[in-house]
């Protein structure tokens, strides 16, 4: 074998995205909660980057006019000029002199002054720290130490007392045993009889919430049959041994092997209905998450819809004075070096900031263009609506738009929507008219909720029903959208009495 060594050339395409574009889709993506995050992480982090108090622009002197006439002048001039431009490799002297320029245009902030932070931001401050002490959910007792706890009053020997304990961490997350008793003395690790066993668990079988220490779906229904249940004998023989034929519905075989009427029957499954299988999920706590619109749409006297950022929660930004005169009189080079990335750092936050609020606010009003009859008419009238379309309307990449409408919610005069939701595909009706599968979804709720419930609809008939509105759907489309919506079959749904 021999080993050659030759050069070659090869010519390749390959896209290399900038550390500017990248944040810029980075930005574009965050909600507005996120972003308050990623600007007050930057905020620690770069010297350069500072907040600018929105109360300054209210005027309450003639010397604050002046200044606020004399920084208008200046950025209009700035304006004229084009943008700053602070990642060239020339040095940027033209462009930094600007800086100083408008830096001592501005009036004395409260970071370079010495003096200190205005009132109405030191309130600012403490009403969003005071929110997020008030909004943070309080530590819910869990499953184990209630039962624990519960436990713990019973008048018992220690050893039953420290095999019960052992026996509620083996709990799971439904508040039952995934293995047997024996199994569980097995691996207890330590001597301890079965008459002990099976006591700790008859005792935890008699905690809150009722079913808790159930080996199995039917112990853990028959623990919760109370006296007091009207039919709590026909309960037992139910969950015992027909739990199978009444989930499936089966009421007449129940019937037979009974001998019960349908009546009874039918009000014993009601009272099981009222039954918790999975009594331990009550302390499984998943905190709800607050929704912050990012958008809103307002509807003026004349029926135009409008849309608007909602932008409080984001501080406005901008680049701190004192730093663009640090890097023109600090002779240190390794200091305007470090000073020059910072504002660079600085200035591309703001640009994507402002970037990102214009694209998602484009996209928005597109559309609300295109869904102008669900605003109007309400969910069931939304129209199918591709991605592709409002890129292709915006002028942007479609990749663009899935960014700009991530996670970000938006208020209608019809509730709080996520943006994700008005986009979706759909079919034709009859008459030619484009119908959203939403609509599709809730036309084919009404059906069911209006059908005879003794003699309920089948797939096969939900077709011809959905057929007679104009909408021609296969079979297996109807089936698979009703499974999606949670509705049983038709054998599940009839009722007997």
């Amino acid at each position: 074998m021999r080993i050659n060594l030759q050069q070659s050339m090869k010519m390749s395409q390959q896209m290399k995205l900038a550390p500017r574009m990248i944040q810029s889709m980075e930005i574009l993506q965050l909600p507005v909660m996120a972003l308050q995050e990623r600007v007050d992480q930057e905020l620690a982090e770069n010297v350069a980057l500072e907040v600018e108090d929105r109360d300054r622009t209210v005027s309450e002197s003639e010397e604050t006019a002046e200044r606020e006439k004399a920084r208008d002048e200046n950025e209009r001039s700035e304006s004229e000029k084009g943008p700053l431009e602070v990642d060239n490799d020339d040095g940027n002297a033209d462009d930094f002199e600007r800086l100083v320029d408008m830096a001592e245009s501005w009036p004395d902030d409260n970071y370079t002054s010495g003096s200190k932070p205005s009132s109405n931001r030191i309130s600012d401050a403490g009403d969003r720290a005071f929110d997020a002490m008030a909004n943070a959910p309080a530590r819910t007792q869990s499953l184990h130490d209630s039962l624990v706890e519960q436990f713990g009053y019973f008048d018992t020997t220690p050893e039953v007392r420290a095999f019960g304990v052992y026996l509620i961490q083996n709990l799971d997350e439904d508040g039952r045993l995934q293995s047997g008793l024996p199994d569980l003395m097995s691996a207890y690790g330590r001597a301890i009889t079965y008459e002990d066993a099976e006591r700790a668990l008859t005792l935890i079988q008699k905690l809150d919430p009722p079913g808790v220490g159930a080996r199995n779906v039917q112990e853990c229904l028959l623990l919760q049959l109370s006296d007091e249940l009207e039919y709590r004998d026909e309960l037992e023989v139910l969950i015992s041994r027909h739990l199978e034929d009444l989930a499936a519905n089966r009421l007449p075989a129940i019937q037979r092997k009974t001998g019960y009427d349908l009546e009874t029957i039918t009000a014993a499954a009601e009272e099981l209905s009222h039954l918790n299988p999975h009594p331990g999920r009550e302390f499984r706590s998943v905190p709800a998450q607050a929704v912050t619109p990012d958008l809103a749409v307002d509807r003026d006297d004349d029926g135009k819809y409008s849309v608007r950022l909602l932008d409080e929660y984001t501080p406005n930004l901008r680049i701190s004075k004192y730093y663009i005169k640090q890097l023109r009189n600090n002779p240190d080079a390794a200091t305007k070096e470090y000073i020059k990335k910072k504002i660079e750092g600085a200035q591309w936050l703001i640009e994507s900031i402002e970037q990102r609020n214009q694209t998602v606010k484009k996209v928005t009003e597109a559309i609300v263009e295109h869904q102008r009859d669900f605003l109007e008419k309400g969910p069931e009238h939304i129209h199918p609506l591709k991605m592709e379309e409002i890129a292709e309307k915006v002028g942007v990449h479609v990749t663009t738009v899935s960014r700009a409408v991530s996670d970000k919610w938006v208020q209608t005069p019809r509730g709080l929507f996520p943006l994700r939701q008005f986009f979706g595909g759909g079919t034709t009706t009859e008459d030619g008219e484009d119908v959203s599968w939403n609509q599709i979804r809730l036309k084919l709720k009404t059906i069911i909720e209006g059908e005879d419930k003794k003699k309920p609809l089948s797939d096969d008939a939900l077709v011809e029903a959905l057929k007679e509105d104009g909408y021609n759907l296969a079979r297996r489309t109807v089936t698979k959208y009703r499974k999606k919506m949670g509705i049983p079959s038709s054998r599940q749904r009839r009722e007997y009495v």
